[in-house]
């Protein structure tokens, strides 16, 4: 398999389902309406997003901000790499579930899932049920250094006529390190799988991850991915996922860690060339994907998102 950090770049722009989308920020305003079922479900997207303790008092939540856009062929990823064919088309195993107006979208995995569908699948491997997934486990022993960041999901089951938590589900989560490489495929972290769990939902819907900030790597906007699965038994490969989607990480937020801390200084210029509007995932819609950030570089960040199945 290759570890070109280019290759996610592509493959990620591959064959992914649009998903519709309702902007979180109008909720509020939304609940006088009259509205039929799949309007009520969009509502669902404003429910339960809070921060978790400890966070400074004076920070605020954040909305994205589109920068200007540009050619991101010439910056090269973080994580090294020329560019390529991603393997297996970079598909990553997308399930191409249809998504009701106010579920989580549809987005393709990529091709550095980890989940079975595309090579290794770390999802059998013993130790992978944890909430800090900054380390890696079992005979690997890397650490992934960067800003400390909590990842706060609330999974809602929209399958009803009730809108309820789905307690007893299970989220598998993952993204790049501070270098835009991904643990087990990029150079220099293929013996590594840190920055890769899976939790189970708490009678709320409630489950949380510790973690560190992404980097930015060429041609896409920060992001995590995750996959949500019905319960941890079914949680062990990829052909038992109920939904593939991502978290979109807010401009301010990304600016203020990539401008201040060292070691992001890579993504400072990948970022420049994009904005969420032209990203090749996020620009179909992603107000149902940005998450509600909290905290501070000094402090560590909180990314709180609602995930409506």
């Amino acid at each position: 398999m290759t570890s070109d950090a280019h290759d996610h770049v592509h493959g990620e722009l591959e064959a992914h389902d649009l998903g519709l989308q309702h902007d979180l920020s109008e909720l509020s305003e939304q609940r006088g309406r009259a509205w039929g079922r799949r309007g009520l479900l969009s509502l669902m997207g404003g429910i339960g997003v809070a921060a978790v303790a400890g966070c400074a008092a004076s920070d605020s939540s954040t909305t994205a901000s589109s920068s200007s856009s540009s050619s991101s062929s010439a910056v090269v990823p973080p994580g090294g790499g020329t560019g390529g064919t991603p393997p297996d088309g970079g598909a990553g195993g997308d399930s191409g579930v249809e998504v009701a107006e106010g579920e989580i979208p549809e987005e393709t995995a990529g091709p550095y899932p980890g989940d079975g569908s595309n090579g290794p699948n770390v999802l059998t491997e013993s130790g992978i049920v944890r909430s800090d997934i900054t380390t890696s486990f079992g005979s690997a022993s890397g650490v992934a250094g960067g800003v400390p960041t909590t990842v706060r999901l609330r999974v809602y089951d929209l399958s009803g006529e009730d809108i309820t938590p789905l307690a007893g589900s299970a989220i598998y989560l993952w993204h790049c390190d501070r270098e835009g490489r991904y643990s087990m495929y990029s150079d220099g972290v293929t013996e590594e799988n840190y920055l890769r769990g899976v939790q189970e939902a708490d009678e709320d819907g409630w489950l949380e991850f510790t973690t560190i900030f992404p980097a930015c790597y060429s041609g896409r906007w920060p992001h995590m991915h995750f996959e949500i699965y019905e319960s941890l038994a079914k949680a062990t490969s990829a052909d038992n996922k109920l939904r593939t989607s991502q978290l979109a990480i807010p401009k301010e937020i990304c600016d203020e860690v990539y401008d201040n801390v060292e070691g992001y200084e890579q993504s400072v210029t990948n970022l420049a060339q994009l904005s969420l509007d032209t990203d090749g995932i996020f620009s179909d819609g992603y107000s149902l994907q940005l998450a509600k950030v909290t905290g501070s570089v000094d402090e560590g960040y909180t990314m709180t998102l609602n995930v409506p199945v």
